[in-house]
């Protein structure tokens, strides 16, 4: 963050408090305010009587300074509600406006950035998470922070229609979507990137189109600014519902798409301005201690005798104290330091083999199988817009699920969202669920829509088959029975789905209202 940022938003703190007054006050209503507010990273929760806040870590980031002053807010502040999100941030939430304010203002002095953390900005930049610690293309960590501070300095210009979500991979498993983000870079074996664009998931989801093909890493920021003119171009204004970057497509069709990006980029690259990028790589330069370290948690670095452990709070629903905790532990660490991932959970990476066994004992209260690393959004005991509690949902099919004494392999990560926004990323999970209501005998009643096979992986991606709806009191004993199947054949459902899709529908048909 440039001093210049830091001294233009500290002076606009005034304004969102004032705001908020308003909003507290009854002055102004809950549509007003979260126009306003989003801006600020700010929303208020359902209900109006408290407020959550959303700091931003580029690509999930944590360094220790600044996971103290996550600490030090959370205690300071007696905060009891904290979550992990989907895009790398943290979200802090049953605030008052004091406590806003005081953790907004004082986040920036750690430069963390809650600006653009809602509204119809660009968003928090997204990448895997070991980016620069496992096998991979090469580190895109210099890229991303490069990318997330170059977009800060939208937020001040012209509002665009909607959000802007960037994000960058390292390796075809994308793990932060780049097929399919508002724009989207993919590293490639030769160094350079693919660029994919006007993608998303939510209402009507579409993969991105590739509008580039073998890009030079330093050129990525005019391709960034090519975007956004194409949004401000392009994008609707005027129909709220179809404010993304994917209705483009529809708008200009695929081929007129690209047509237009190309267009775009050819004008921003004729600009005085130069965006060329000169990064450095950082390495890590710790060395380990000799000690070996196994667990399930537990991943080797590609840096010789380093490790990483990953951590993840069922539902993301990390305990406030947890961030305490962590500090404690990894505070005189050298190079230790947080990833926090897409799917709600964290790494915590650089750690010698003595270091990672002591890490992995202060976490050892996370998700040990995939379906305790199920994602899923903050739902709608919290969320305006949420429709179901997918947290609830959650936690009944694990309380289920752990009674069953059925073994980890027999049931995936699920992806679960309260409402067709897709925040719990239903539409690409090997079994997702998007909460809705059903109407029997003119009564409406909680349920989900289940959605089959998603998948992210790039080459290979694809949206999840609509199944059918569910109420949410039947979920849980759903995917107990779908469980025995899977133990029944002896194999495990990565395997199991492949050639048994036909005995899943019949399993979740009994199921389908």
């Amino acid at each position: 963050m440039t001093e210049k940022t830091y001294e233009m938003w500290k002076e606009k703190l005034d304004e969102f408090k004032e705001k908020t007054e308003a909003f507290y006050g009854g002055e102004i209503d809950k549509k007003e305010y979260k126009g306003f507010s989003g801006k600020y990273g700010s929303y208020a929760q359902r209900g109006g009587k408290a407020s959550m806040l959303r700091l931003r870590f580029t690509g999930g980031m944590i360094t220790k300074e600044k996971l103290k002053f996550v600490a030090d807010s959370i205690e300071k502040h007696q905060i009891n509600l904290v979550h992990l999100t989907t895009c790398q941030t943290v979200q802090l939430h049953n605030l008052n406006p004091f406590q806003v304010y005081d953790i907004m203002e004082h986040a920036l002095d750690y430069g963390i950035v809650t600006m653009g953390g809602g509204g119809d900005y660009p968003r928090n930049v997204t990448m895997p998470p070991l980016s620069g610690a496992e096998e991979e293309y090469f580190d895109v960590v210099p890229y991303v922070k490069a990318a997330a501070e170059y977009l800060l300095s939208f937020i001040e210009k012209e509002k665009m229609p909607r959000k802007l979500k960037v994000s960058f991979t390292n390796t075809p498993a994308n793990i932060s979507h780049v097929t399919f983000r508002d724009l989207g870079f993919a590293a490639r074996p030769d160094g350079k990137f693919d660029v994919y664009s006007a993608g998303g998931l939510g209402p009507n989801p579409l993969f991105g189109i590739q509008i580039g093909e073998a890009v030079d890493p330093e050129g990525i920021l005019y391709y960034i600014r090519a975007m956004w003119e194409m949004f401000r171009a392009y994008g609707n204004y005027e129909n709220r519902a179809k404010a993304r970057t994917r209705y483009m497509q529809q708008t200009l069709g695929q081929e007129g798409y690209q047509k237009a990006f190309q267009e775009k980029l050819d004008e921003v690259m004729a600009l005085k301005e130069d965006l060329s990028l000169h990064v450095k790589q950082e390495m890590i330069s710790k060395t380990g201690d000799g000690t070996k370290a196994e667990g399930t948690q537990i991943i080797k670095q590609k840096q010789e005798g380093l490790y990483a452990v990953h951590y993840h709070p069922i539902g993301g629903l990390i305990k406030p104290s947890k961030f305490r905790e962590i500090y404690q532990v990894i505070k005189d660490m050298d190079q230790a330091e947080i990833r926090l991932s897409p799917d709600e959970s964290m790494y915590i990476i650089n750690l010698t083999g003595a270091e990672a066994k002591k890490v992995e004992k202060i976490t050892e209260d996370g998700a040990k199988t995939p379906l305790e690393g199920s994602v899923a959004c903050i739902g709608a005991s919290i969320c305006q817009v949420g429709v179901r509690d997918s947290q609830k949902l959650l936690k009944s099919i694990t309380e289920a699920y752990r009674a069953s004494g059925l073994p980890g392999h027999v049931l995936p990560k699920l992806n679960i969202s309260g409402c067709p926004s897709s925040c719990g990323m239903h539409q690409i999970g090997t079994i997702g669920f998007r909460g809705g209501v059903k109407l029997i005998d003119k009564v409406p009643n909680p349920s989900f829509t289940l959605f089959l096979n998603g998948c992210a992986y790039q080459g290979k991606e694809r949206m999840g088959k609509e199944v059918g709806v569910m109420l949410e009191q039947d979920i849980p004993a759903f995917l107990i029975e779908l469980g025995k199947a899977v133990l029944a054949s002896g194999m495990c459902f990565e395997d199991w789905i492949k050639t048994e899709e036909e005995t899943f529908l019949k399993v979740a048909g009994s199921y389908l209202k």
